[in-house]
């Protein structure tokens, strides 16, 4: 093995726009760490806060009352001392000391990120796709001795939101009351995101099914949601059915990519996109603004107005 690679051995970056893996990857290096070394031999810096050379000394130092030391710089592009000498820093890094390089932002132009990418042991983390979550999902289960079906995970995600981290949560609690996940269970046991809710809203609107978007209104205003709130969701809801009727014929993964918005919610989007004409779609976004503007501008029954909106939809 070459010198570098002994280095890039030891000191690894942590980076990527996905915060729960990311999180997730550094807790699970640092827990490895400290059960072999103990709490005494980590220490923890960000580059925000701290002076550059406190963290270069930390790096030299020899470990305290263990053989190896482990260093964790949160942030270190921030730092500008810190990030002009990191090449130097990455060489004289001695053999007992592991340096994890945690970045949960970092300007890719930049050639302290190239240095990171070349020289240390880069693992990124980027955001799963919807496919992808369920994926993960459905080994999550698993890891646990549980079982997810893709399909059912799938569900879980429309009920819940791309949140891993709610997610995650969600998927222990249902393993708690039974291994064997279902969509009953799902229902049972978790709370539907609002803004899934409001889109089931607008589907109900969309079909022509009047009194199940009149109560699934009513259910949004007896959690104590405001008409305020629930029309703000709506106009957001209208948004994603704009860009996917504007897109043409592209996926939901590259109208995702072209407008830096979450895949999920525009699978179903899409589906609605097709159902409405370009001219209804300016209608009812031309009138959503007005209901908004007589919301704050007047003594309109906001309440009242919206389940008018809904049911002429």
């Amino acid at each position: 093995m070459s010198p570098l690679s002994e280095v890039a051995e030891m000191i690894v970056t942590l980076t990527g726009s996905n915060s729960f893996a990311l999180k997730r990857r550094l807790d699970e290096v640092v827990k490895k760490f400290v059960k072999e070394y103990g709490d005494l031999a980590l220490e923890r810096f960000d580059g925000e806060e701290d002076d550059a050379q406190a963290i270069i000394d930390a790096i030299s130092n020899l470990p305290f009352l263990a053989k190896r030391k482990m260093v964790v710089v949160r942030g270190g592009s921030f730092n500008k001392d810190f990030a002009e000498q990191i090449e130097q820093i990455i060489s004289s890094t001695p053999q007992w000391c592991e340096l994890v390089l945690y970045e949960p932002q970092i300007d890719r132009r930049t050639t302290y990120f190239k240095v990171l990418k070349t020289q240390t042991k880069f693992e990124e983390f980027p955001e799963l796709d919807a496919r992808g979550l369920s994926k993960w999902l459905a080994d999550e289960a698993k890891k646990e001795s549980g079982n997810l079906s893709f399909g059912d995970a799938n569900y879980l995600i429309q009920r819940l939101g791309t949140n891993q981290a709610r997610l995650y949560n969600e998927l222990l609690k249902l393993l708690t009351y039974n291994l064997q996940i279902s969509r009953a269970n799902i229902d049972l046991l978790t709370e539907s995101n609002p803004q899934t809710k409001i889109f089931e809203l607008l589907d109900a609107a969309f079909s022509g099914q009047k009194k199940r978007a009149l109560r699934l209104y009513g259910e949004q205003r007896a959690q104590k949601v405001e008409p305020q709130e629930i029309l703000g969701m709506i106009v957001w809801q209208l948004r994603l059915i704009a860009l996917a009727k504007y897109s043409g014929q592209k996926s939901p993964a590259e109208i995702s990519k072209d407008s830096d918005t979450a895949e999920y919610p525009l699978t179903g989007a899409k589906r609605l996109a097709s159902s409405i004409s370009e001219t209804k779609l300016r209608q009812l976004v031309n009138e959503a603004l007005e209901l908004d503007i007589k919301g704050k501008t007047t003594a309109i029954d906001l309440d009242e107005a919206l389940k008018t909106y809904l049911v002429t939809l």
